[in-house]
């Protein structure tokens, strides 16, 4: 995604504020999964805890970011590479990648996840596969 913030907002049709403008500065800058703290640490001197918050929430339910499973414990957030312009819907079923050296998580959006059917009854919300190496940049 080769967008800048205010195109991504505008292609999302969503209001156009600061912390959005920032929080997406940040995950295009950083390239990887991010969690709240990680965002909280980088823009706290200009938002609150509550607005990041906010930010993210709106952004899950436009599309714009997915949660990522991580081992750490805490949710992390990686901003979709699809462009919303022209597409109905997309998935996130696809691998991420966390290395152990630099503690990076990343979607690897070339490898996607096998069809997985599950017993009458069950219904799948969402499938997640958390792959632990070293990443290309630390290898």
């Amino acid at each position: 995604m080769s967008h800048s913030p205010l195109q991504i907002l505008q292609e999302h049709n969503l209001r156009i504020t600061n912390c959005r403008q920032e929080v997406l500065k940040t995950f295009l800058e950083r390239q990887m999964a991010l969690s709240h703290s990680d965002l909280e640490e980088v823009l706290q001197k200009d938002f609150d805890r509550v607005t990041i918050y906010r930010t993210l929430k709106t952004f899950l339910d436009n599309d714009l970011v997915h949660k990522v499973l991580d081992d750490s414990g805490a949710t992390k957030y990686a901003l979709c590479s699809h462009s919303h312009a022209g597409e109905q819907s997309h998935d996130h079923e696809h691998v991420h990648f966390k290395c152990e050296k630099c503690g990076r998580t990343i979607c690897i959006e070339e490898v996607s996840l096998p069809k997985i059917t599950l017993p009458k009854g069950y219904i799948n919300k969402e499938v997640s596969l958390l792959i632990q190496g070293v990443c290309d940049k630390c290898n």
